[in-house]
């Protein structure tokens, strides 16, 4: 009956990191998906969903807050969620400034920031998560 509950919690573990790894895949698509060639400048899909007036902004909040509530349910206590609200809200905030905002949001990476939260919170290094992108056949 032990091994069955060391399974469990071993299971669960593995779980846990996945669920991590695939949001780290998550922010990493919205902050950094892109680099400019020539230059160590990334960018992703919230700084160009940022250039569609009103509905951009919105976009990538919404995804920043499911990357929040996973972190929620993952376990993170009640501050550290805070100050994950607290990055969207300052992205969000300077973000719907046209122009200047999307330039903001490309040297502002809160999902990013975000993901650094969560990786603490269980000390661990994004090098310990890992690839959960499919191999090309």
């Amino acid at each position: 009956m032990v091994a069955a509950f060391a399974d469990t919690g071993t299971a669960w573990v593995e779980t846990r990191e996945r669920r991590i790894a695939r949001l780290n895949a998550l922010a990493r698509l919205m902050d950094t998906a892109i680099r400019v060639p020539g230059t160590d400048i990334r960018f992703g899909a919230d700084a160009m969903l940022g250039l569609v007036p009103g509905i951009g902004d919105a976009g990538g909040a919404l995804i920043g807050l499911y990357i929040v509530n996973e972190a929620r349910r993952l376990g993170l206590p009640k501050r550290k969620l805070a100050r994950m609200v607290g990055n969207l809200g300052v992205d969000a905030m300077f973000g719907a400034v046209p122009l200047a905002g999307d330039l903001f949001d490309v040297y502002f990476k809160a999902h990013k920031r975000n993901i650094q939260v969560i990786l603490d919170h269980f000390d661990m290094e994004r090098s310990d998560l890992k690839d959960i992108t499919p191999k090309r056949r």
